[in-house]
């Protein structure tokens, strides 16, 4: 990837995330901001992360393992991760 798309790309990926950060903690304003907001925003970017490079890569795990920079049994673990949370939420009828 050239240097300066590089750049542009996480100066993106960065302010989007500020934004999004700065309206949720401005919904908190005057209250206890829950615990645990690290976990819940990597477990949301890297499902996003792994769908969508899934998705591009046609459902080719070795092409999506490669392009995320994983081993593929890692990718694997990952998406049965993803799938059984997926389920569980189904079921619970949070989603």
């Amino acid at each position: 990837m050239d240097n300066e798309i590089q750049i542009v790309w996480t100066e993106g990926l960065s302010k989007a995330m500020e934004k999004r950060l700065e309206k949720y903690f401005s919904m908190h304003e005057g209250q206890e901001v829950p615990s645990g907001l690290y976990a819940r925003i990597i477990e949301e970017i890297e499902k996003s992360l792994i769908k969508t490079t899934l998705k591009y890569t046609s459902g080719n795990q070795l092409k999506a393992a490669k392009i995320l920079g994983l081993n593929r049994n890692t990718l694997r673990k990952k998406i049965s991760a993803i799938t059984e949370t997926q389920t569980t939420m189904d079921s619970c009828g949070k989603n």
